[in-house]
């Protein structure tokens, strides 16, 4: 199999023990959090080699993620650490019902002063994919010139580049300035991930097909849209389906569920599996996620992703 590349921000991540605002919670549990590190462990524990590459602060933060990413078989060789400044961190709260709020504290991060120089510097020989997601280029000006800097030394050096826009609006100056950098980004990348309710804001559609035509008249060689509880749409030059998701035991919380689904379609791909078999292991993996408290501690190994799809039916829609 092709090592993957990753790149982007890993945090510290504060997990309320209890339901109310944040600003009241007292209790919290410790972890790691980011997209990409999402994505990094999920492929990792299905036995996908993967490097990170990010920046962080020399501090508990910083340390805790590297030890995240060594416990997880995780090449923390494209790590590096600055004293100038600080990992970031997020706080996440608990509800019954419903996504929970979050709150980031990373203005400012290590891992927002990223540059073309640190690029320069990446052994792309060493890898064969390359996954980004839209969060990066978001930082600061500094990691949307290094996005575009990647992205364009990952195509000369011949890696297949995977990219999710994974939007975050509070991260970006303007709406103008995130739909036009995320789209330029889309069409550099081989295969593109958005979710249906990302296309009304990219493209101006929600319709699986028209995100995907778009994107493939763009230059992508495939799309797959998220559809929910639908699962997801898929379209390259040959054909186009709509798969069907799991039915899952208990709903917690939506996060970390694209980041599964993106370590399904991405593992699929690398094992040789057609892109139908990547579609339906990205659907097991984002359903086993919404089971989860944390952001990854729920993401399977080969056995338990088996042994998921084995067990489980179909979600009826």
């Amino acid at each position: 199999m092709k090592k993957i590349m990753l790149v982007g921000e890993p945090m510290g991540l504060f997990i309320a023990r209890e339901e109310g605002p944040l600003e009241k919670v007292s209790s919290f549990i410790s972890a790691v959090a980011g997209a990409e590190l999402n994505v990094a462990i999920g492929l990792a524990r299905l036995e996908n080699p993967v490097g990170y590459m990010t920046k962080l602060g020399e501090d508990p933060f910083g340390r805790k993620i590297l030890s995240a990413l060594e416990e997880n078989g995780i090449s923390s060789q494209l790590v590096s650490f600055t004293e100038d400044h600080p990992t970031g961190f997020m706080l996440k709260g608990k509800v019954a019902k419903g996504d929970p709020p979050i709150f980031y504290f990373r203005k400012n991060s290590a891992a927002s002063h990223i540059s073309t120089e640190d690029i320069d510097s990446l052994p792309f020989a060493e890898y064969g994919i390359l996954h980004m997601t839209g969060i990066f280029p978001a930082l600061s000006p500094s990691t949307r010139e290094a996005a575009f800097y990647l992205m364009e030394k990952a195509r000369k050096e011949g890696l297949l580049i995977s990219f999710d826009p994974n939007l975050r609006p509070q991260l970006w100056p303007d709406t103008k300035t995130m739909v036009e950098t995320l789209n330029r980004l889309a069409a550099m990348a081989d295969y593109v991930l958005p979710g249906e309710g990302e296309g009304e804001i990219l493209i101006g559609s929600r319709e699986p097909q028209k995100i995907a035509e778009q994107y493939l008249q763009w230059g992508a060689k495939a799309v797959i849209v998220k559809t929910g509880k639908r699962g997801a749409y898929a379209a390259n030059r040959t054909e186009s389906f709509q798969c069907p998701t799991y039915q899952e035991d208990a709903f917690v919380d939506t996060v970390g569920a694209g980041d599964g689904f993106a370590a399904g379609i991405l593992s699929a791909l690398n094992e040789g599996l057609s892109l139908r078999e990547a579609v339906l292991r990205a659907n097991a993996i984002g359903t086993i996620q919404i089971q989860s408290v944390g952001d990854n501690d729920g993401l399977p190994t080969r056995e338990e992703l088996k042994t998921f799809m084995q067990t489980h039916a179909f979600k009826q829609i």
